[in-house]
């Protein structure tokens, strides 16, 4: 194997996620789930059956396209990062009740979708991170985890052992491709499943993955479960693992406390207290860092599927000039603490309602900066 990507490691990221693109997530297009009553991929395609085959095709081939490539380029964006389902290699994923009648309910042709985005990736020099976003059994109870109201990822050894399988796959079908940067074993795994359950299967993924991905040529990155960074110490160090990432995740608009705050609570938080914590994590760790989503959002009701009311929020009384004022500030506040990680993806690329988790919407309407190199 040639070293396609030898100066990938320690390479500094600024990104975006692509995600409602190959796991549906109802809030980033509610369009596509009209009239059903469908909450997420699983119940989306066992509700349509074989209808579910055209539409979702039809959404893989617009919701993303080459342009979205070349703009991202053009302004300055480095990376991207690609959520995927587990049963992105078709018919072979264990069965879930969920399922209901069909045994293998997914639309099968996304493989060839993400063959062309690593196409357009390398066309336009960005990178790619793979994250296996959507688990057999769901591995946190949320839509983007393929089913809601279900964790039962852990519960079955074929649920585990499926997902190692598809991250091997993963490794073994892109590690030549010069796009690809880092492949993620799990998104967000929920914070009540255990932290040694969570890190023998982390090492399990990355020993699936190094079987095909040199580190010198692509990361491992895990997600750190919603748990404190300490619970990591020590855990995938060199010498015996190599180009490891841990990824946190940082909003303030699910928790009640952060949902009262006020736009300046917000900015403190982001510049003040994030910025303690990045330090801490960079000075104990030693494990290098992505914040793998982050956004604008504020205002629960947009995610509200899963979010309980009243739905206050920190800008709802301001104009719109003072409105854009506060986004900016949010923004940069955010921006200037992830910058001391290596590297860090907003949340999302695109959406179909709600501006401040449009990445391209918050750069067009000077929230976020015009360029990011």
């Amino acid at each position: 194997m040639t070293a396609l990507n030898a100066h990938n490691e320690g390479k500094k990221l600024r990104g975006v996620n692509l995600g409602g693109w190959l796991v549906l997530e109802k809030w980033i297009t509610p369009s596509l789930f009209e009239g059903l009553a469908a909450t997420d991929e699983t119940s989306y395609c066992a509700e349509l059956g074989e209808r579910a085959d055209v539409l979702l095709k039809q959404h893989w081939n617009t919701f993303i396209t080459e342009s979205d490539f070349a703009w991202l380029a053009k302004a300055g964006i480095n990376a991207v990062r690609i959520p995927v389902g587990h049963w992105l290699f078709g018919p072979g994923y264990p069965y879930h009740r969920a399922y209901g009648a069909s045994v293998q309910p997914f639309v099968v042709g996304g493989l060839d979708i993400l063959d062309r985005a690593f196409d357009w990736a390398e066309t336009y020099g960005l990178q790619v991170v793979l994250d296996l976003h959507a688990a057999p059994g769901c591995q946190n109870g949320f839509d983007n985890g393929g089913i809601m109201n279900v964790c039962e990822w852990h519960t079955q050894p074929e649920y585990v052992e499926h997902s190692l399988d598809v991250l091997e796959r993963l490794a073994e079908r892109y590690h030549g491709r010069r796009a690809l940067h880092a492949i993620e074993v799990l998104n967000e795994p929920r914070w009540d499943i255990p932290t040694d359950f969570l890190k023998r299967y982390n090492e399990a993924g990355y020993a699936r993955i190094r079987k095909h991905c040199r580190p010198e040529d692509v990361a491992v990155v895990f997600h750190d479960g919603f748990r404190s960074f300490r619970e990591y110490s020590g855990f995938m160090n060199e010498p015996d693992f190599r180009n490891v990432v841990i990824d946190i995740h940082r909003y303030q608009c699910f928790d009640r406390n952060d949902i009262d705050m006020d736009i300046y609570g917000h900015v403190q938080k982001s510049a003040i207290h994030w910025k303690q914590e990045a330090d801490e994590i960079i000075q104990e760790l030693r494990l290098a860092t992505y914040v793998g989503e982050w956004s604008l959002g504020l205002n629960p009701h947009v995610v509200s599927l899963w979010a309980e009311g009243p739905f206050n929020y920190a800008l709802e009384k301001m104009d719109r000039f003072q409105m854009d004022v506060g986004y900016r500030a949010y923004a940069d506040a955010q921006l200037i603490t992830f910058e001391k990680y290596l590297g860090w993806f907003f949340w999302n690329y695109k959406t179909e309602t709600t501006p401040e988790w449009c990445f391209r919407d918050c750069v067009e309407r000077g929230w976020l900066p015009a360029r990011f190199d």
